[in-house]
């Protein structure tokens, strides 16, 4: 039973670790591609001077809840605690908001709204990794 109950939160913190260890790892070893993108992606918005900053900040974060939500899912399997697991759905939730905000600022609403999805489930994991943590 206890198995059973772990994983729902195991899942969720595999998910988002695929998500943004790719995503943020993709942004690393083709920085230029990626930058060079968006900077087309964001031409016509109040965003266009602010990739160059932007860029590094969405890398980081990306890259941090891959890998927190990654070796969470150790800590949970091995150890029984949720903590770091939660910490990666933390992130994972904020990264995807910053997505989001960029998505509707450069008015493209088709993205923005497969990034819901996304969302649902870094806020369904943040739920059940704290129901997991002590009080």
């Amino acid at each position: 039973m206890k198995l059973l109950l772990l994983s729902a939160p195991v899942f969720c913190l595999a998910l988002l670790a695929i998500l943004f260890l790719q995503s943020g790892l993709d942004k690393v070893f083709n920085y230029k591609g990626n930058t060079e993108w968006l900077t087309s992606h964001f031409s016509k918005s109040p965003l266009r001077n602010m990739v160059g900053i932007l860029m590094p900040l969405i890398t980081i974060l990306e890259v941090a809840a891959g890998g927190f939500s990654a070796v969470g899912i150790f800590f949970i399997l091995v150890e029984g605690n949720a903590e770091i697991g939660l910490i990666g759905a933390q992130l994972s939730a904020l990264s995807i908001l910053g997505l989001f905000f960029g998505q509707r600022i450069a008015q493209d609403y088709v993205g923005a709204g497969t990034l819901t999805t996304y969302f649902i489930i870094s806020i369904m994991a943040i739920y059940l990794l704290w129901e997991m943590t002590p009080a």
